[in-house]
């Protein structure tokens, strides 16, 4: 649901410091996203952190705020400043007397870590969040908690942080959720197309990493697009490693394209992969965000748009009953229809990818295989849509949200008796 005000700071519980609770990414993002003013909230924390230098729970709320409104450079000093003061920050779901699960979790912005708080939605959990960097020697003095999940999302900026938390959980007892960060480092594009390309079910487009003098080469007229890599023809899409959301990626149809693209891409090497032609029947493109949680597929969205860079935000689905009533027929309907049609295609992910949590963005295509545009353990999923105008997805967010409680249940139980 979402909240009808904007939230404020409340008192830590008698067993937390205060330094330690937080109101949280959950909280805060929904009040901006339902266009609440969090000015108050700000004003109270910019209070704290005036007569308490070392307040750290309230710098992180504001770190919080400042990305959400897109002040990123801003956001992460911020963040910064918070965890040097502490490591470790909570959040309190519900009355707090459900499973403790601690998330490792590093400094960035709101797509570097799965996003958990999110996720218990609902429940009754708390989340410990404990932040670790290059220099985090051990995993100790750890709050207490029934389950660990390690969220920390593939990125070039992060593969040096998994290769660390590699040896670091190694030697940390107790259930851990996505608990080999190797599995998550393998998650980048040209990785994940890699692994799935042998998958008849599935098309993965291949990703390649092409230098952007091999490009430059190319649009020049100096070098065949083949000797980049094989197999590669106009048109493709390119964009710079490590982006989301379609962060500076193009459609180029040929070389003058690819020209003009790279006077405005300074990056030094770029990901290039074939188009994809997938715009449906219905004459839109059609994407969808599914979720697997140990082995089982969950709907989180659906979004139809005229442009082939499908956002759900800017693909106009507040506006058309008739784009929501397909998103509707498509959740509602996910168990007994799209999953089943892509059995074989949900089992040979799980079969690859090997962990407890992650996500994909996908499309289906005429010839009925699936069309996996991006996979990831980071992907943002939530629950703030209006109820008003998309009755239909709170059900469905229910549903994916109690089958990651439970997933987190199940592991507590085992811990907790013995």
């Amino acid at each position: 649901m979402l909240m009808t005000k904007a939230p404020t700071a409340d008192p830590a519980p008698l067993n937390m410091p205060a330094s330690a609770r937080i109101l949280g990414m959950r909280r805060i993002v929904s009040s901006v996203y339902a266009g609440h003013d969090v000015t108050p909230l700000w004003n109270e924390l910019m209070q704290r952190v005036t007569a308490d230098p070392t307040a750290a729970a309230a710098f992180l709320d504001m770190a919080i705020i400042l990305q959400t409104l897109g002040r990123s450079d801003e956001a992460r000093q911020i963040l910064k400043s918070a965890v040097q003061i502490r490591r470790d920050y909570c959040v309190v779901h519900g009355n707090g007397t459900g499973p403790r699960l601690l998330a490792f979790v590093t400094e960035g912005d709101f797509m570097a870590n799965t996003p958990l708080d999110f996720l218990l939605a609902g429940s009754d959990c708390v989340l410990w969040l404990h932040y670790v960097d290059l220099e985090t020697a051990v995993l100790a003095d750890l709050p207490d908690h029934d389950v660990a999940f390690m969220a920390i999302g593939e990125s070039t900026e992060n593969a040096p942080l998994l290769a660390h938390m590699q040896k670091l959980l190694a030697g940390l007892d107790g259930p851990v959720m996505n608990r080999d960060p190797e599995l998550i480092a393998r998650l980048t594009r040209d990785g994940v197309s890699g692994m799935l390309a042998n998958e008849p079910s599935i098309l993965s487009p291949s990703t390649h990493r092409v230098s952007r003098a091999d490009l430059a080469a190319v649009a020049a007229g100096a070098k065949p697009l083949g000797d980049c890599a094989p197999g590669l023809a106009f048109p493709l899409v390119l964009r710079p490693i490590s982006t989301h959301a379609g962060s500076g990626m193009e459609r180029i149809a040929d070389p003058a394209g690819l020209a003009a693209f790279l006077t405005t891409q300074p990056a030094s090497e770029l990901y290039v992969a074939p188009f994809i032609e997938f715009r449906g029947a219905d004459g839109y493109y059609n994407k969808q965000r599914v979720v697997f949680i140990d082995g089982k597929a969950f709907a989180s969205h659906m979004a139809l748009s005229d442009h082939w860079i499908v956002h759900y935000l800017s693909a106009g689905m507040a506006e058309s009953a008739a784009k929501r009533a397909v998103e509707q027929a498509w959740m509602e309907n996910f168990d007994h229809d799209f999953a089943v049609r892509h059995k074989e295609s949900f089992a040979a992910l799980c079969r690859h990818i090997k962990l407890d949590y992650f996500g994909i963005d996908c499309a289906e295509l005429p010839d009925g295989r699936l069309l996996v545009f991006e996979l990831d353990v980071a992907m943002v999923v939530h629950d703030m849509d209006d109820p008003i105008v998309y009755p239909y997805k709170q059900a469905a967010m229910r549903k994916l949200f109690d089958g990651f409680v439970d997933a987190v249940r199940q592991r507590a139980a085992p811990a907790k008796a013995s």
